[in-house]
């Protein structure tokens, strides 16, 4: 397997889990293959508490982070996969097999981040709920989406059963990293901070209604994941957004 740090580096965030026994299959699933941070977003409260004396990873459970949304859960991210079965969906992002993404996420991993050499990098794995699975809302934070190679007849998996097979891969893989990638991907919080400027300013200049801006949101942040910003590229869209929603604000004050 691959050394435990790359996995320090590497969260399951589970969103809107109901069932207290996913919650602790994905959990004696992480134990099993080595992953120990699990986040989960807006869980169905009984089903948690319950959860917590459930399997082997008592611990693991114990130190588990609670969210109230998934921007917030990976707003520290500088890539976020999201899992899909795909079905009847239209998707808006691209699409990799289990094992063509565990690559991708090695990459990630055994990339240098900064002008030290110093690996930064924090990957994160979206699972959605059991009946739903990711949302639109969900997926528009997400830079890409991951599918195990289900048989098209039978596409959805147990919630439990997909993390084991996802994380199985990634420590099966674990010592075929891919190449030093040297970029210094921005945060999925920075993209995220972009996007919301860039809406803000839509708003002053009168562009966006309200009735619009959730599926506006949505889109921008899908585009701005196409685009792999690094930091630096984020660092100046903010500065530029900033100062754009800054003199938009200046000119709708009234004159005195």
């Amino acid at each position: 397997m691959s050394n435990s740090s790359d996995f320090d580096r590497v969260r399951v965030v589970l969103v809107a889990t109901r069932n207290p026994l996913n919650i602790g299959a994905a959990a004696r699933a992480m134990s099993n293959f080595g992953f120990f941070r699990l986040y989960l977003v807006n869980p169905f409260e009984p089903s948690f508490l319950e959860a917590r004396s459930a399997v082997g990873a008592a611990e693991l459970l114990a130190n588990a982070k609670v969210f109230a949304t998934v921007g917030e859960a990976v707003a520290d991210c500088s890539l976020v996969v999201g899992t899909t079965a795909v079905g009847r969906r239209e998707l808006r992002h691209p699409l990799k097999f289990l094992e063509e993404g565990a690559r991708a996420i090695h990459k990630r991993l055994h990339s240098r981040t900064s002008s030290t050499g110093e690996n930064k990098s924090e990957v994160a794995i979206l699972f959605g709920s059991e009946k739903f699975g990711l949302s639109n809302e969900d997926l528009s934070h997400c830079n890409w989406l991951l599918r195990i190679p289900t048989r098209d007849e039978h596409r959805s998996m147990n919630l439990g059963q997909a993390v084991a097979i996802c994380l199985y891969e990634l420590a099966r893989n674990a010592k075929r990293a891919a190449s030093v990638d040297k970029a210094n991907p921005a945060t999925a919080g920075d993209i995220d901070r972009v996007a919301d400027l860039l809406l803000d300013a839509l708003q002053l200049a009168g562009s966006l209604d309200s009735r619009s801006a959730v599926t506006t949101g949505q889109k921008l942040r899908r585009l701005m994941r196409r685009h792999n910003l690094t930091a630096e590229d984020a660092k100046f869209w903010l500065g530029m957004f900033g100062q754009i929603t800054y003199k938009l604000r200046q000119g709708k004050r009234p004159s005195e």
